[in-house]
């Protein structure tokens, strides 16, 4: 029987090694963060964003309102003993509480102005609306004798166009149940009337929050 051998080539270390030239790289030993670190890092991290979440869903906001119906019941220019004006409306306004507590409201007042005066203003009797929900409130608003002799250049105008606009403001004051804390809250909502009166109704309105 025969054996093999293997052999493994290799070279010889040289004489004089500092004659050839050496170059030393010392690196660093690298250290591995505990994991008690990174776990503390990752519970502040997901608590801060806990924190924002609930910070931004229960931070308190006004109601919104917007006027969702206005009816024209009728409108009559009076002539003698002097020139007044007879204007009625109906009206419905929504009111939403956008936050996750309820809402208690005092008041909704609607106020009707013509030309930048104010004519009158209905006030309707609070209530409360749960938190993340609407209601809707009905207002009648009836001006009689309303005395137009300051605009009467301008109700003419507005006579002989066949279109009279009316500015009407809505708004309404009332507590957000927070806990055990009640925070004042305030929605208003403005809108321009336009009021045909050939037919007696109401054409269009431009309504936009405050």
């Amino acid at each position: 029987m025969t054996s093999k051998t293997s052999s493994v080539p290799y070279t010889s270390l040289p004489s004089h090694p500092d004659s050839y030239p050496q170059n030393v790289i010392v690196l660093s030993y690298y250290h591995r963060p505990p994991n008690h670190i990174l776990r503390r890092c990752l519970l502040f991290t997901t608590a801060i964003l806990l924190l924002s979440a609930a910070v931004y869903l229960l931070y308190p906001s006004d109601p919104a309102i917007q006027l969702s119906r206005i009816k024209l019941n009728h409108i009559r220019v009076n002539s003698s003993p002097e020139l007044t004006l007879d204007v009625s409306f109906s009206l419905t306004i929504k009111v939403e509480n956008r936050d996750f507590f309820s809402l208690d409201y005092d008041s909704l007042v609607v106020s009707v102005g013509y030309r930048g005066r104010e004519l009158g203003f209905v006030n309707s009797k609070g209530g409360k609306i749960r938190a993340r929900r609407s209601s809707y409130v009905d207002a009648r608003l009836d001006l009689n004798g309303l005395e137009v002799i300051k605009d009467v250049f301008y109700l003419i105008q507005d006579l002989a166009r066949g279109v009279i606009i009316f500015d009407t403001d809505t708004q309404v004051k009332g507590d957000l149940g927070l806990l055990l804390f009640k925070i004042p809250i305030n929605g208003r909502v403005s809108c321009q009337v336009f009021v045909n009166t050939n037919n007696q109704t109401v054409e269009h309105q431009d309504c936009y929050p405050q």
